[in-house]
């Protein structure tokens, strides 16, 4: 039984939750501890992962992951931990009033206390304090990218981490007193009616408000930036945690070295752009409000690396599915898919990637569960805990959610997702990503890649074959470049 989740933004959630009650309180930084039934006290100490929530900052609750699946299926035992932490404006209410009072990025401080409470409370539950994953899909893997760069942090939180779907090098992360962190903040002081206040009755009188207006405030303010998807409500540069831009951290070299498994899934825009966008103007108008640093060079690359269906016969992102969406549909999923999730992993695994550090391990998730959105953000989660949903659909979809689950589960337990052979022992060797500056190949495992059955077709696809890696590399350099030209 899950205790009560964040107060947050209600609507549309990134992964469906499961069914019964779903409340939510101001009183919810609660941890779920789940540990296999035949493990006692006196038994070996087994690892632990700790599973953060994502959606966006705003939305989502630890229920949404199947960790207690996640860890019955396992060929080896291991401890699972689960958490909340406060999403929305109670989290991220970053602004320059908030940080002179200190309270930037406060979810990412709930994540840290939970962090914290694992160390010192996990051995009573049989779990090894020396042997902790941190995993997450989305924001959480936005989330453990700066608590991987914190290296401000001293205590060893944690020794390997999952990062699915998402990296801290995605978007931009701005300083508080950034100009669209303010109009948000002014925005949300203006619903509570706390906007006439004087700057030491702000906080004070936001604090009197019931927590139905808080959140009222903050969904409004995220709602109205959910269609640039310039959302509010997001980490910023607090000299702190998250101490410079997480390029320039990568960059320097020092953060803190542990095995990563990341990824990304095939369709990672469709989420989120509209269905119904057609026109070029369209296009074009959506990236400069959300980029609004790009130069007019910039836009004009943009329309080279993905050609415009209406002006170029053969491009590949020409609508050919029997189905009525917009022209500019299936080229802005690609280009916003890029951008904001396939290319910040892909450059995790190039800039974390060396001979002399940890292994990182990157997969590229090809399951289709829709004709309209084909392998979509977040998909590969159930598929990552063995879920039931998943795995009695058909024969090839319990071996790709199996092989998965192994692989995941192996990097849990050993650090490495080929050492485990678990009920899929011949699974195929998944190898390290080095990354070719090396003077290697960069090898990527594509999971699922032609299984459409959930979305209505009939071919089972490949369960999981190693490649190497040369998906959006052309796209990927130029949003790599914008990284480092951010939005001042």
């Amino acid at each position: 039984m899950y205790a009560e989740r964040c107060i947050r933004c209600p609507g549309k959630q990134l992964v469906t939750l499961p069914d019964g009650p779903d409340p939510e309180s101001e009183d919810c930084l609660t941890i779920n501890v789940f540990r296999p039934k035949a493990h006692t006290d006196g038994d070996e100490k087994l690892p632990v992962a700790i599973l953060v929530p994502g959606g966006a900052f705003n939305r989502g609750a630890a229920r949404m992951h199947n960790t207690a699946s996640m860890l019955a299926w396992s060929a080896e035992p291991f401890v699972g931990v689960s958490f909340n932490y406060r999403i929305g404006a109670p989290g991220f209410l970053n602004a320059p009033l908030t940080d002179k009072e200190g309270l930037l990025n406060l979810g990412l401080r709930d994540q840290i206390l939970a962090f914290e409470w694992v160390q010192e409370n996990v051995a009573r539950f049989g779990g090894n304090p020396d042997d902790i994953t941190i995993l997450g899909l989305s924001a959480a893997a936005h989330s453990i990218g700066h608590h991987i760069m914190n290296i401000n942090q001293n205590k060893t939180l944690f020794h390997k981490a999952i990062m699915d779907s998402g990296a801290h090098t995605a978007r931009a992360v701005h300083p508080p007193d950034a100009s669209l962190h303010i109009s948000h903040f002014e925005q949300f002081l203006s619903l509570t009616g706390c906007d006439k206040q004087t700057e030491d009755g702000i906080l004070p009188c936001l604090r009197k408000q019931p927590s139905s207006t808080i959140v009222e405030a903050s969904q409004k303010v995220f709602w109205d930036t959910d269609p640039s998807v310039r959302w509010a409500w997001q980490p910023v540069i607090d000299g702190d945690i998250i101490s410079r831009r997480p390029i320039d951290a990568w960059k320097s070299g020092r953060w803190h070295k542990v095995p990563i498994l990341a990824g990304f899934t095939h369709n990672e825009g469709a989420y989120f752009v509209s269905p119904s966008m057609t026109t070029s103007e369209e296009f074009t108008q959506f990236f400069a409000t959300l980029l609004p640093q790009l130069s007019p060079d910039d836009l004009r690359t943009l329309d080279q690396l993905y050609p415009d269906p209406l002006l170029v016969a053969d491009s590949p992102y020409l609508e050919t599915r029997n189905m009525s969406v917009g022209y500019q549909f299936k080229r802005a999923e690609a280009a916003y898919g890029q951008y904001a999730y396939i290319c910040p992993v892909r450059q995790t695994a190039h800039l974390g990637s060396s001979m002399t550090n940890p292994p990182i391990f990157l997969y590229h998730w090809g399951v289709n569960m829709t004709m309209l959105r084909g392998a979509n953000h977040g998909d590969q989660m159930r598929y990552q805990t063995y879920n039931p949903e998943v795995r009695s659909i058909s024969p090839a979809q319990d071996a790709i959610a199996g092989t998965l689950h192994a692989y995941v589960t192996s990097f849990i337990v050993s650090g490495d997702p080929n050492r485990v052979p678990g009920r899929y022992p011949d699974r195929p060797q998944w190898h390290a990503f080095v990354t070719p500056d090396e003077g290697t190949s960069g090898q990527t495992m594509v999971l699922g890649m032609g299984n459409d059955e959930r979305a209505g077709g009939s071919h089972a696809g490949v369960v999981a074959q190693s490649v190497r890696d040369r998906f959006a590399q052309a796209e990927c350099r130029f949003w790599w470049k914008q990284t480092e030209n951010p939005e001042e």
